[in-house]
């Protein structure tokens, strides 16, 4: 693969969700859409307005890019609030809290750009959850920010050599879009018969 300028913010959600899953979407050029991935699509479609207004006290603006020279990311927000002189990174998904961390790392990518772009340390950030209609508070500790670094370290390795890590199969495969592709189960069992014979 050809040198990396830049990596989507999204990625490190997906790769965070599953390395193989990333690999197919961002270095294969793979993507099938289920009802999730549909559902997630309309909702952002109707985020993605680009405007600004403000909410009482506070200023919200919508769908701008973000970007981080220091750690090779880009992407658009989907909200970006300021209150208090303080900017909040806002991330739309479309179902409710799950039980993995990878919403989180997606706003503290943000967080990291915005950091570079406006000269200010972002202490905090959302995850608004359309269908719970709940916002869950991402508090941008050191911890989640080493998570995050790591996070991009891999992705832009990934990028770099365009090898295919090893498919898994866990129960995050249910839902996923490109199961059908991926086939974990199968693949294990393959490696297994390789194995005995």
């Amino acid at each position: 693969m050809s040198e990396i300028d830049y990596i989507p913010i999204a990625a490190l959600n997906q790769y965070s969700y599953c390395p193989h899953r990333c690999w197919r979407m961002f270095c294969a050029g793979e993507f099938t859409d289920n009802q999730y991935t549909i559902e997630g699509t309309t909702l952002h479609d109707r985020v993605h307005t680009l405007g600004a207004d403000n909410r009482e006290e506070t200023w919200q603006v919508r769908a701008i890019w973000l970007k981080s020279e220091r750690y090779q990311l880009i992407g658009k927000s989907d909200l970006i609030e300021l209150a208090n002189g303080e900017f909040y990174p806002v991330e739309y998904k479309r179902g409710r809290r799950g039980e993995w961390d990878n919403d989180e790392l997606q706003v503290c990518a943000q967080a990291l750009c915005l950091e570079e772009m406006t000269g200010k340390t972002i202490a905090e950030g959302y995850v608004y959850y359309a269908q719970s209609h709940q916002r869950q508070l991402v508090e941008i500790s050191p911890q989640l920010r080493a998570e995050a670094i790591a996070v991009i370290q891999s992705v832009l390795e990934l990028f770099a050599t365009g090898k295919p890590p090893t498919a898994v199969y866990s129960k995050r495969c249910q839902g996923c879009s490109l199961l059908a592709q991926c086939l974990p189960q199968a693949s294990a069992k393959v490696s297994r018969y390789q194995e005995e014979n």
